[in-house]
């Protein structure tokens, strides 16, 4: 295959940045995108160019670092992928893509298509966990969990917080993010403890992170790379408002 791509550089968060136009030849529909983007930093470092810098950690979909938008998706055009999941098969030869970072107030570029993305570790950081004793791990089934409680807590552990719906939301929102994670944990008996302190301190990080208000349009859950529902924003609302109205007559 032969690619026309269009690249975005730039120095840091201060740098105004700019596209870079390439041209790669001999491009095999089997492989990743990622491998396609260490073919074109091997044929830059052979012209005596600068490489594109761009994250990359586990390729294999789990991780969560390979953030790019593609062609104004986020990690791509097709669902339910990740950018190291997603093969140039899905691409046509003489096509142009366009790569780009993530975008959004919350996630400053570090270099090209880097982004500091430690925002949501604040998030994680204000109640993402729970306070349990040290000590031996716990019997399995020591504490029961009803069937449907736990499927949906595996469903909303599934987010691997790459972005994707920060970076696909117009008002960079991360609602779903942050409901996944504490929708993880509320649904479990061991969260219970901490679950109205949880929904608070982790909303109030995500708005001092600079993240904006969710639309409810949708664009997050479809540029989700592992289908995280809608279903956990609302229940974050309900979990936030019930919280709020016990911390006031508290």
């Amino acid at each position: 295959m032969k690619l026309f791509l269009k690249v975005w550089k730039q120095d840091g968060a201060q740098d105004e940045g700019r596209f870079e136009s390439h041209v790669l030849d001999e491009v095999s529909e089997d492989s990743s995108f990622l491998e396609m983007l260490d073919q074109l930093n091997e044929q830059l470092l052979a012209e005596g160019n600068e490489p594109v810098a761009f994250d990359h950690d586990c390729r294999e979909g789990i991780c969560g670092t390979c953030s790019l938008n593609i062609n104004g998706y986020a990690h791509g055009p097709e669902n339910s992928t990740t950018t190291c999941q997603l093969h140039m098969r899905k691409f046509e030869d003489g096509d142009t893509i366009t790569i780009e970072p993530f975008r959004a107030k919350a996630f400053p570029v570090v270099k090209d298509l880097v982004v500091d993305r430690s925002a949501f570790d604040k998030i994680i950081q204000a109640g993402g966990y729970i306070t349990v004793r040290t000590g031996s791990a716990p019997d399995g089934n020591a504490l029961p969990v009803p069937k449907k409680d736990s499927d949906l807590a595996m469903d909303a552990a599934q987010c691997i917080g790459c972005g994707a719906c920060v970076a696909s939301c117009k008002n960079a929102s991360a609602m779903l993010f942050t409901s996944a994670k504490a929708g993880h944990l509320n649904l479990l008996p061991q969260g219970q403890a901490e679950k109205d302190s949880r929904v608070l301190n982790m909303v109030a990080a995500m708005d001092e992170a600079g993240f904006g208000n969710c639309r409810n349009y949708g664009e997050c859950s479809a540029a989700c790379p592992k289908d995280i529902s809608l279903d956990y924003i609302a229940k974050l609302n309900r979990d936030y408002a019930k919280a709020k109205v016990k911390k006031i007559f508290s």
